[in-house]
């Protein structure tokens, strides 16, 4: 038995995730709209999700992720691939690492030329800034009015962070002190979104301070089986509310002006399939109706893969000497205390971004530092001292595709992404291991560096990189690009984020990235919601930013320059 609520909303939001807290805060800014947000999971008060250094747990706990599962991936020996994405307040901006990077401007000039329409790097930029709070001042790129605090954590007190930096200079490579600035290109301190020691999800940010209105609802533990539609003759489908499952109750709930899909990369098209959107094939084998036919639906499927660069460290000076049950108490009584020390970072405090090869015009590697070597489950790789670096090549030409495989809400949909399927991707991670070593036996690391661990000195060949990726490269957590923008017969939203075909549903996530950026999601999620909530109100859109971006074609003219004359 399905009941009807009494009340209806203006805006349904679907997700409480990185994009749903923002468009949740901004769409009930309005005191006139009526806004729903919908979320699966429950309260994010968890020391678990607030204290930084825990970040290996909820990432791996049902209760606050959805525990997906790839099929067989068959170019990584078809080993099925953990996906976890957040269900809980803030989404995966709740169990993710912290880190943020929006990316290089190139990635979102690219979305333009792939047919999203002003969502160039000029048009982008001054949401970044609208949305964070960046604790060293404004400048034409970095804004600090903003509701996401963004820093430099413990500002790299371990020497390790720093060896690494000055190990990437003494190889030849650029120093930057803000890759979210004018050069990403380049090594310097890692970014992350922590304020006061907490973690600064998008709930902590957003969600929070808009849930005191009196127009906004949230409701937790919400399953949302379906979209509604209605249609007239002549005219396009209407979204008119949603049916969802809470506590073993089914009901339905209108919206008199939008239905917005924020429920990620891999929610979002699963819903819209359930709901009868997509490819007639796919749907007719899950049993479902279909309602409006777009074959993008789930395809164009994109993620980031890495691997942990492992070394011993000859000085006793790494996290593996923290991990033990002693010291991790103290860690957790000081956070709890006082917010500060050990607990309050994700310990990836410096990083790099380069180019594969030449004749690139921006970086597709990206390196996350850590003075430790474990795993992400937070279990030490080897006793004794270490370091490692998580090291991926971002701009993969792999495509994968979310499929729904059952008209059943509960049923996971069917995730393939197709890793390394494409040449070019194999390359890319041949470039990681060879480029990675160089670097690390700078001198500015020898008085640390001991034994390589992984992948091994006995990995040197093509064949041999190649079989240790596909044995050891696990997930960057980095889904996107499920339900593209644009305008080709692939398209799912137009650039007003509008689904092609149907009135007043939109999807506003890392799903309708058309490409995906050199970095992680989160940070390019937030300004998405941010300038789609402008397109929902009826805004005028920023004023598109003027501020100069350095290529490295512009650097490379830069040292020519500076070379002397004979």
């Amino acid at each position: 038995m399905t009941q009807t609520m009494n009340e209806t909303y203006d805006y349904i939001i679907v997700g409480a995730g990185s994009a749903g807290c923002v468009l949740a805060n901004r769409l009930s800014a309005d005191a006139s709209n009526k806004v729903l947000l919908l979320e699966t999971g429950g309260s994010d008060k968890s020391i678990f999700i607030q204290m930084p250094t825990a970040l290996s747990i909820p990432m791996n706990t049902a209760k606050y992720a959805w525990q997906f599962e790839t099929e067989a991936e068959p170019h990584l020996d078809n080993r099925r691939m953990h996906c976890p994405r957040g269900k809980v307040l803030g989404g995966s901006s709740s169990i993710n690492g912290m880190v943020y990077v929006r990316g290089h401007a190139r990635d979102f000039d690219e979305w333009q030329q792939t047919g999203a329409k002003d969502w160039d790097y000029a048009h982008c930029l001054p949401y970044f800034k609208k949305a964070e709070s960046w604790s060293f001042g404004e400048d034409d790129y970095r804004g600090v009015d903003g509701p996401l605090a963004v820093n430099n954590g413990n500002n790299m007190k371990n020497p390790l962070y720093q060896a690494f930096v000055d190990a990437g200079v003494d190889a030849g490579y650029l120093a930057t002190a803000d890759y979210n600035g004018a050069q990403q290109e380049g090594f310097g301190p890692m970014h992350m979104t922590i304020k006061n020691g907490v973690r600064w999800s998008t709930s902590n940010a957003y969600l929070r301070p808009a849930m005191k209105r009196s127009n906004l609802t949230v409701i937790t533990h919400a399953l949302v089986h379906k979209v509604l539609f209605e249609s007239k003759t002549g005219e396009a489908k209407k979204a008119v509310g949603v049916h969802f499952e809470r506590k073993g109750k089914h009901l339905e709930v209108k919206a008199n002006k939008e239905v917005v899909l924020s429920a990620g990369s891999i929610g979002s098209p699963h819903i819209l399939q359930l709901s009868g959107v997509g490819a007639a094939s796919t749907l007719a084998k899950a049993g479902i109706e279909q309602v409006h036919e777009l074959p993008g639906v789930g395809e164009n499927l994109q993620d980031h893969l890495e691997f942990y660069f492992q070394f011993k460290c000859l000085k006793p000076i790494s996290l593996n000497g923290k991990i033990d049950p002693l010291n991790k108490l103290f860690i957790g009584t000081r956070w709890i205390l006082n917010k500060s020390g050990l607990g309050a970072t994700n310990h990836f405090e410096s990083c790099g971004f380069i180019r594969s090869k030449a004749g690139l015009e921006w970086p597709d590697l990206q390196y996350h530092f850590l003075p430790a070597a474990m795993r992400y489950d937070g279990k030490e790789a080897f006793a004794g001292h270490g370091f490692q670096v998580h090291i991926g090549h971002n701009k993969p030409k792999s495509r994968g595709s979310v499929k729904v495989v059952s008209s059943d809400a509960h049923v996971a949909p069917s995730i393939q992404f197709n890793y390394l399927s494409h040449q070019d991707d194999i390359e890319g991670f041949r470039a990681c291991v060879r480029l990675t070593r160089e670097i690390i036996n700078q001198p500015a690391l020898d008085e640390y560096r001991g034994e390589e661990i992984q992948p091994g000195t006995a990995v040197e060949t093509d064949e041999q990189i190649d079989s240790f990726v596909r044995s050891s490269v696990e997930s960057a957590y980095h889904p996107s690009c499920s339900c593209k923008m644009g305008e080709d017969p692939m398209a799912v939203v137009d650039s007003q984020t509008r689904v092609h075909g149907l009135q007043s549903l939109r999807v506003v996530d890392s799903s309708i990235f058309p490409t995906i950026p050199n970095g992680n999601l989160n940070s390019p999620t937030i300004m998405l919601a941010e300038r789609a909530a402008d397109l929902i109100l009826g805004k005028a859109p920023l004023a598109p930013s003027r501020a100069a971006v350095i290529t490295a074609n512009d650097w490379q003219q830069q040292q020519r320059n500076k070379a002397p004359t004979r």
